[in-house]
């Protein structure tokens, strides 16, 4: 298995960048971090120079990118993928120019996802200047559609370091380090990011922007606000852009003692999600008898 280190960014195109550049400033709360070549920046944290771009073009583009250690790493990954029968490409000078990284691979799950494997991708020089007070503390986990949760729950923790931390119902979470999950895989009939996950400093962050995307963005409340029954997340999910869906947290679970936990199951119902009570407005996290519910 070869151990990623952290998740690095994600990119996702648009048909109106200055749109984007526009939510991710004034809803989002993003800093930017440099516009070329129909690309968009935008940063997070202190560390890291990027860690959402958008890209001019279809906005069904996601791609998700993962950091490992060493240069070894990129050249192991392709060989076991390869050797599993999946496409593997390495990015040219310019990909690798556009994307910040010394060099990467890239290659679809197998539901059909694009992840991006980097090395010595690029961080930041200076701290981090946010346009908004979201507090926002980092890029934290994505939630990626599967079209079969135990094939690509056995691909993620054969290939890669990912352990699973809960299951509801057949969605795995998935750590690749301490964090409770970095990776949520939700069944689906397609494949893309399902939502974007920022982490925030506090309760009262999740709270201020509940009321700030909904009555000064007009942005639609999707789910919460609420507490995850598995990760102990206070959570708010919001729709931007093209659909997609943004997640703010706070107090996430950090798994220390690897040998002492143990995963837990979960049922595929609203409590599972929100042990508040909140239901969720998304597809993936609707079972018949969260539609039923709602009704």
């Amino acid at each position: 298995m070869i151990d990623l280190r952290a998740i690095r960014y994600v990119r996702i195109g648009t048909p109106d960048l200055d749109e984007a550049t526009a939510f991710a400033t004034t809803v989002l709360g993003l800093q930017p971090a440099g516009r070329e070549r129909g690309m968009a920046y935008f940063r997070s944290d202190d560390r890291r120079d990027h860690t959402i771009c958008y890209v001019e073009g279809d906005p069904s583009m996601h791609a998700t990118a993962f950091e490992v250690s060493e240069l070894a790493d990129l050249q192991a990954i392709a060989t076991e993928l390869e050797r599993r029968g999946t496409r593997v490409r390495q990015g040219s000078p310019a990909e690798r120019e556009q994307r910040r990284v010394r060099d990467y691979i890239t290659f679809d799950d197998p539901s059909g996802n694009t992840m991006e494997i980097v090395w010595r991708a690029q961080d930041a020089n200076r701290r981090y200047f946010p346009t908004r007070d979201a507090g926002i503390t980092e890029f934290s986990h994505i939630g990626l559609r599967t079209t079969d949760a135990a094939r690509d729950q056995a691909f993620w923790t054969g290939v890669f370091n990912a352990r699973v931390s809960d299951w509801i119902g057949d969605a795995p979470l998935l750590r690749i380090n301490p964090v409770h999950h970095t990776i949520a895989l939700f069944p689906s009939t397609y494949a893309g990011v399902q939502h974007i996950n920022h982490q925030v400093e506090t309760f009262d962050d999740v709270m201020r922007s509940w009321y700030f995307v909904r009555e000064q963005r007009g942005c639609r409340v999707v789910f919460g606000p609420g507490r995850h029954a598995s990760s102990g997340a206070v959570f708010l999910y919001f729709e931007g852009l093209d659909g997609m869906v943004y997640e703010y947290s706070s107090g996430v679970t950090i798994i220390t003692d690897e040998a002492a936990y143990v995963p837990r199951q979960f049922p595929f119902t609203p409590e599972s999600f929100c042990a508040w009570g909140a239901k969720p407005d998304i597809t993936e996290f609707r079972s018949r008898e969260i539609l039923t519910s709602l009704v």
